[in-house]
This record gives structure tokens, sequence and C-alpha cells, in this order.
């Protein structure tokens, strides 16, 4: 029986066997090791696909590690290596944008972070983000990807801080401006526990927090 490898499609040898028992195979070409059949289901190929899946649905971690029947150490480690894949959006020049943020908790609930992101007003798309504390610094991140894009127009609320970051040609602050990313809040409060108001399923780690938003965003 052909054995094809499953990191480069390449052809695999036998290789002696696992402590279990299991035949092992070599890939001639990449020369990693594995086996056809594994008993951990953290293995299976199409693990990552339910992972995605449950995130996106808004599971907790050992909801979602007692589905799958992973353990929650190994999911954390592939929520992230997900994430790590995922390349973020190349924005078209000249859209228009909302932009807002969002409060939430890190570890314990006297540490607030703050969510900002910039979603396209035509697509509903997000196209960036990031997370920190409320900050010129933290807003700027997103708001630079937008200038690099030579937006028309950008929209937000009356939060100071935006007045001395975008210029005054492409800013608009006025009524309804954000009504898309406003809908998008609560979305994202609906499908993601760890950002819901009153809740004890916060994130515990800013690395897991941002890698579920990736997830969310951008799969």
């Amino acid at each position: 029986m052909k054995i094809k490898c499953n990191f480069c499609n390449g052809k695999c040898i036998k290789n002696g066997f696992q402590s279990n028992g299991n035949q092992r195979y070599k890939c001639n070409i990449c020369q990693k090791r594995q086996q056809i059949n594994y008993r951990y289901n953290a293995y299976k190929g199409d693990i990552n696909q339910e992972i995605v899946l449950f995130t996106k649905e808004g599971l907790g971690i050992r909801s979602t590690a007692r589905i799958l029947k992973i353990s929650a150490t190994t999911l954390l480690k592939r929520i992230i290596s997900i994430a790590r894949s995922i390349a973020e959006p190349i924005i078209s020049k000249g859209k228009t944008f909302e932009v807002d943020e969002m409060c939430t908790y890190i570890s314990n609930k006297r540490n607030f972070i703050w969510l900002v992101y910039a979603l396209d007003k035509n697509s509903k798309n997000v196209v960036s983000f990031n997370v920190g504390k409320r900050t010129n610094k933290t807003l700027n991140r997103v708001l630079e990807t937008l200038k690099l894009s030579d937006a028309e127009k950008i929209f937000t609320d009356r939060l100071k801080n935006y007045k001395y970051l975008i210029d005054d040609k492409v800013h608009s602050i006025k009524r309804f401006g954000t009504n898309h990313i406003e809908r998008k809040n609560l979305t994202l409060r609906t499908h993601l526990k760890r950002l819901n108001r009153r809740t004890i399923c916060f994130s515990k780690s800013l690395v897991i927090f941002t890698a579920v938003l990736k997830i969310y965003f951008w799969i």
C-alpha cells in the first residue's frame, strides 16, 4: 500500500513501529515520520477545521476540548498555530472605513483591555485590528493601516484621540456614520463569550485572545 506524506505529499516508506505497536512511516522527501491511524484525536487530519468552526461559534477552550476529546493545552497550542498561519487581508485603496473600540478583560476583571478594529463600510469585512490599552499607540496601529490604503473617508465616534490621529480631510464624525461597526460590536459580543459584558469566560491570555480574533475575523 502506497502512503503519501501528510506534510509534503511525498512518498513514504515503512520505518519501524510506534511504542503502541502501530506501523510507522517516514517520508523520502521531508524525512518526517507519521502513521496512518492515530489514537489521539489531536492528530486527525480535519481537527484544525473543527477547531476553527468551534472557535468561530464562540465555544470556550474547555468546551471545545471536551467535544473534540483533546486536552485544553493541546487546543491552545493549535489555536496559536492556526492564527500564525493567517495572513492579514489586503486592503483596497480609496475605500471608506468605520473604526471603533470595544472593552473587555484579560486575566481578571480589573485588567481592562481594548479591541480597536476597522470595518470596510461596503463589504462589512474587518480589515485591521489591534489589542491594547486605550491609548494613541493602540489606535494608531489600526489607523496607519488605513492611511497606507489612501482611505477616502474614516468614520469614528467622538473619542477625542481620533481628532489628533486622523487628517481632517478624511475624518468624519456624524450621526449614523458608525452604524455598521456598532452592529458588528453586538455580533461579536453575541458570538464570542469572551467579549460578553457580564461573563466568566474572559480570556486568560492576550496571545490566545488575539489568536481567536484572527481566526474569527479572517477565516
